[in-house]
């Protein structure tokens, strides 16, 4: 589905629509393992394609600190994400919901500073 929608997108990249703008992406995934660096990987490249300003989830978010071992969760470099479930019924974690929130103040604190 997502595909549709990017591949969709030839008019955009012919009149560089998108070039210089930023893009993030924030993903979420059926387990822990189950694609979210692919995920991420895949629309970092749509992105490089349409030459955009990538950014993900930086290493200044405090949660990277508090994050552990003992219990599953999203967030890392490429951006804030979350685990589903393989049945979809995980609801994002605090952690996770605070990882989006950074990211895309993020972004919009790089997006202010482009267009200056």
């Amino acid at each position: 589905q997502m595909q549709t929608i990017l591949d969709q997108t030839g008019g955009q990249w012919a009149n560089g629509a998108l070039t210089g703008k930023v893009g993030s992406a924030i993903v979420s995934t059926g387990s822990q393992h189950f694609g979210n660096e692919t995920t991420f990987r895949a629309l970092h490249t749509f992105m490089f394609h349409h030459g955009m300003v990538i950014t993900g989830l930086p290493g200044t978010f405090p949660g990277f600190a508090t994050m552990g071992v003992d219990v599953a969760s999203g967030c890392g470099p490429y951006g804030a994400s979350t685990i589903t479930g393989s049945d979809g019924s995980r609801m994002p974690s605090e952690l996770e919901l605070a990882g989006a929130k950074f990211q895309g103040e993020h972004v919009a604190k790089l997006a202010a500073k482009l267009i200056k």
